[in-house]
């Protein structure tokens, strides 16, 4: 989606962007034969709690590094990052269509780890079968994140709300506004599907900093 404010700055357009670029590549053809029942969907009890973990459980805020590695354990979840950032009209870039194994983190927002909301996005499905987050709807609450960080350090978010939103009216200030804490969104697409206009809505999982892993010693 293309920026009022310009493609050097972030803004909130550059949030709502984010959330339209997982869909926008799918609705171009996608593994129909996967939607027979369609990826996992989170139900509604998932949606966020009002405050999250408690602030007491966050550790002290990193500095910045770059994400290497996206891990969720709890759904199998175990892949390379490639920084996905502007083009050159202003638009949000996704991960390749043809590296279904890939995820991105949108290098204009925090890294996972620092004060702020980080974003991490990828595909629920490609024309070549299942996305790398076809099952981040099965997700549930208290579940761990880990983000390997260039740095040798491995920020682990705990979630606190899976939910479906929609992308029309996307509820960006809510999602991504600062808590004053180190937090997470991973986002893919989600909800109804029309082979026209491809996924009505996003699953936005939301998490927060309880842990840092430090390189182990070689």
């Amino acid at each position: 989606m293309q920026g009022t404010n310009g493609p050097g700055r972030r803004g909130a357009w550059g949030v709502v962007a984010v959330v339209l670029l997982v869909g926008v590549h799918l609705v171009r053809g996608g593994a129909d034969e996967l939607r027979a029942d369609g990826p996992p969907q989170p139900p509604a009890v998932a949606a966020p709690d009002a405050v999250g973990p408690a602030a007491s459980a966050a550790p002290d805020p990193l500095p910045a590094s770059p994400p290497v590695r996206v891990r969720v354990p709890s759904v199998r979840i175990d892949a390379p990052l490639a920084e996905v950032g502007l083009d050159a009209e202003g638009w949000i870039e996704a991960p390749p269509p043809n590296r279904r194994e890939l995820a991105g983190w949108f290098t204009r927002a925090v890294t996972p780890g620092e004060r702020g909301t980080a974003v991490v996005v990828g595909h629920v499905d490609t024309p070549e079968g299942r996305g790398v987050f076809y099952d981040l709807g099965a997700l549930a609450k208290g579940r761990l994140v880990e983000i390997a960080r260039a740095d040798g350090r491995t920020a682990v978010f705990t979630v606190y709300g899976i939910e479906v939103v929609p992308k029309d009216g996307f509820p960006a200030e809510r999602v991504y506004a600062s808590t004053g804490l180190p937090e997470l969104r991973l986002i893919t697409c989600g909800g109804a599907y029309e082979p026209e206009g491809g996924y009505a809505g996003n699953v936005v999982v939301s998490a927060r900093l309880t842990e840092v892993r430090s390189a182990r010693p070689t």
